[in-house]
């Protein structure tokens, strides 16, 4: 049996704003090349289309219940469009459960789901998360940014990138951030609370895909590594 990969893939790195094509490329590129060795789990996040959806819902007044719904909905519909570009078979659709996502592997090297079932003040990350968790398995989070900085990098230049980091003092940085549906931060706090008790190591990594390939090749990358 190959190991498990569960690997949470941004919304913002497959659609930033039109489809990124080329990102789409060579990330189902490196996927391929390390199908002799693993089995991935991929879950999908929403990115900057769920958030115009939400935002819309918030300023309509309508609960986070209701921002959660649409957000799940938009990384089932990314989730189902990676399938389209993997080749898979539309008619198994996609998994809204852990065991759905079990049967599926069985026969699959690659898998892809968006969040499954509603879970309150949780993201895709969550998900991954979890299944990382059921399968006993490492996980790689995908992001915008090239890991865990002191600040957002993307607003701060003087931001300092930390390269690693333990489970606790990363759980403690996400519970410095109010949740809210379609939030911006490389882990969601449900998701840091997962991985530190469950202690399942965890990268972070950005949309350079030569550090995905050199993660998986057992070389050295950059990104953040949360651990012990």
């Amino acid at each position: 049996m190959k190991n498990v990969v569960v690997l949470s893939l941004g919304g913002s790195l497959i659609v930033p704003d039109d489809i990124d094509i080329n990102f789409l490329e060579n990330f189902r590129r490196v996927i391929r090349k390390h199908e002799t060795r693993y089995k991935f789990v991929i879950v999908c996040g929403g990115g900057s289309v769920a958030r115009k959806y939400i935002s819309a819902l918030r300023k309509f007044g309508k609960s986070e219940f209701l921002q959660s719904m649409a957000g799940i909905s938009i990384t089932r519909v990314n989730a189902r469009f990676l399938t389209y570009l993997f080749g898979k078979d539309a008619n198994e659709g996609i998994p809204h459960n852990m065991r759905q996502v079990a049967n599926l592997l069985k026969k699959n090297d690659v898998v892809f789901c968006g969040a499954l079932r509603y879970a309150d003040k949780e993201t895709s990350d969550s998900t991954a998360a979890k299944l990382a968790k059921f399968f006993s398995s490492d996980f790689i989070n995908l992001t915008l940014v090239s890991g865990l900085y002191t600040q957002n990098p993307l607003q701060f230049k003087d931001a300092k990138f930390i390269p690693e980091i333990k489970w606790k003092d990363f759980r403690k940085r996400a519970n410095k951030i109010k949740y809210k549906p379609g939030q911006h931060f490389v882990l969601d706090q449900d998701a840091s609370e997962i991985i530190m008790n469950h202690k399942i190591k965890t990268y972070i990594l950005g949309k350079n895909l030569k550090n995905l390939d050199n993660l998986l090749s057992g070389k050295k990358f950059k990104g953040t590594t949360i651990s012990g």
